[in-house]
């Protein structure tokens, strides 16, 4: 068993859903999250509230899963952002678990 870590722009968010079932990820958390951007431009113009303009609603999922629904899902995501128009992919990673109760 591994966690698996998604995130995406709330604009994904239901293909992401649509994904999982795909994998046959059926248990899994997610929560609303603010994402940030740090572009250069950014950080030259004098703004005093300069993270309120990079900020992206995004959404953060997470499972405890099998290897074999994590393959199936990095497939299905890496087809996905291959054909994305925007520079929001979705990104994923995986973190061993070395103990559970």
């Amino acid at each position: 068993m591994k966690l698996l870590i998604v995130t995406v722009v709330e604009e994904f968010e239901k293909e992401i859903l649509r994904l999982f079932k795909k994998a046959d990820i059926e248990n899994f958390s997610g929560s609303d999250i603010d994402g940030y951007k740090n572009h250069t431009s950014m950080v030259r113009t004098a703004s005093w509230f300069p993270s309120e303009k990079g900020r992206l609603e995004s959404s953060l999922f997470f499972s405890f899963t099998e290897d074999k629904n994590i393959d199936m899902l990095f497939k299905l995501i890496k087809e996905f952002n291959q054909n994305l128009e925007t520079n929001n992919p979705i990104k994923a990673v995986v973190v061993p678990i070395e103990r559970s109760i």
